[in-house]
């Protein structure tokens, strides 16, 4: 089965489409709650002159173009770092593929199943390139929520355009063409910007290769394709897509939610810090220092030792380390600037180290571990090891932790009942005979 075929043919199982219609629903919570960051708004702003379109910008009030739609939502769903990663494609897969996907089915009218099925093939292209080309792809600095995003928002918005097998082959194509995305941005505004570019450029190549346009069939991994010019580990995605249709990554490998809205390089360290001060009862002041072990990953990643901002702070395991034991949680308050000027936090932070532990498991994915020793004044010493977080595939996030984020999200653009009915809406998204009637009703406007 070649990728086009797969994109317009492929029958996502039930398991599938009820992971994807989770994924949805925290997306769309997270992304009513990054509305109103800057990034967002500077989007925005950007294609406020665009008028009245058929697609929603969440958080406003806004109606725009399905291309505009997709770069608003995009960003906005990754502006607070609290949306979705998967650990195969080394992707935050839904800002984009729900951006995307919710564009294309707004403008055509599609009903939830198509819409699920859609953000399947997506998940499914990325966890295939994400095999093929990491961990090279993404040491190299390629930040893959926006250059595997980008194909993956073009496959799940070809299958709700209806796309022949060869058209769909163009735009996958001419998503390869337009992919990019630097890991040197991240801490700025260009981080979330990123998942917007990859669900505009989607959207746009699949309406491209709708209106005739034509590409290289050998895009992807030819001599000079996606795969050799963006420093795959592997120079073909044929080994990694042989079972596509057959084995499903998004049910073997899963999706996870974030409980923290930071890098999720961080995640493991916050749940071991937070466990340990729960147990042993210990504050800020009794701790000496704090040293975090951590995958060779992580610090390419993590690259602020003291940041200046709170989208810098996402990036600092100090600061999230400091942040965590001085406050005992880590939500969206946590990155604003009266935490980063905390002097508890500070004086914390400036006593966390980060470095590489060879003792922790090669095979594992990367982000998924950490050890952590915290010495006490006096000597003591605190240890705790880490694989994986709450939210990871293997301590899934339950109903109700996905239902109270999202309507804590929700409530920075809703009304409470707004929110409720919201919730509602999407959790029976699969039966919604058209996505158009969906209720999303807000409070904000631009």
């Amino acid at each position: 089965m070649t990728l086009a075929d797969f994109v317009v043919d492929a029958g996502p199982p039930a398991a599938a489409r009820a992971a994807a219609a989770r994924a949805l629903l925290d997306t769309v919570g997270v992304a009513l709650a990054g509305a109103g960051e800057p990034a967002a708004r500077a989007v925005q702003r950007v294609i406020a002159p665009d008028g009245c379109g058929p697609c929603r910008v969440l958080g406003t009030a806004m109606q725009v173009s399905a291309g505009h739609a997709a770069l608003a939502n995009g960003t906005a769903a990754h502006a607070l770092d609290y949306d979705d990663m998967c650990f195969v494609s080394l992707a935050h897969p839904s800002a984009p593929l729900v951006a995307a996907a919710l564009a294309a089915a707004e403008s055509t009218g599609a009903c939830g199943r198509a819409l699920l099925e859609a953000y399947v093939v997506g998940f499914e292209l990325e966890g295939r390139l994400g095999r093929a080309m990491n961990p090279r792809h993404y040491q190299r600095g390629w930040h893959c929520t926006s250059t595997l995003g980008t194909i993956g928002a073009a496959a799940a918005a070809a299958r709700l355009l209806g796309l022949d097998p060869g058209a769909a082959g163009h735009a996958l194509s001419i998503a390869a063409s337009e992919a990019s995305g630097l890991k040197e941005n991240f801490g700025t505004m260009v981080k979330p910007l990123h998942a917007g570019l990859a669900a505009r450029n989607g959207v746009l190549a699949a309406l491209l290769a709708k209106a005739g346009m034509t590409a290289s069939a050998a895009a992807i991994d030819g001599p000079q394709g996606f795969l050799a010019a963006m420093d795959s580990e592997r120079r073909s995605i044929d080994g990694a897509a042989a079972d596509l249709g057959v084995r499903w990554e998004i049910i073997e490998t899963g999706i996870t939610v974030k409980l923290y809205p930071s890098c999720a390089g961080t995640h493991p360290t916050i749940d071991a810090l937070l466990d340990l001060r729960r147990r042993e009862r210990f504050t800020a002041d009794d701790v000496e220092a704090i040293d975090v072990g951590v995958d060779p990953i992580v610090p390419t990643i993590l690259i602020y030792d003291r940041p200046s901002s709170g989208l810098e702070g996402k990036f600092s395991m100090p600061f999230c380390a400091a942040a965590a034991v001085v406050n005992g949680r880590v939500g969206i308050e946590t990155f604003d600037a009266a935490q980063l000027a905390n002097p508890a936090v500070l004086a914390l932070q400036s006593r966390v180290t980060m470095r590489v532990d060879p003792t922790l498991d090669a095979a594992a994915p990367s982000l998924t571990q950490a050890h952590v020793t915290v010495r006490l004044r006096g000597g003591r010493l605190l240890t705790a090891s880490a694989n994986g977080a709450r939210g990871y595939p293997e301590q899934p996030a339950s109903d109700e932790e996905l239902a109270t984020k999202f309507l804590a999200c929700a409530a920075r653009a809703m009304t409470e009942e707004q929110a409720r009915q919201a919730l509602v809406a999407l959790r029976a998204i699969e039966n919604a005979p058209d996505i158009r009637d969906l209720n999303l009703r807000t409070t904000m406007h631009v």
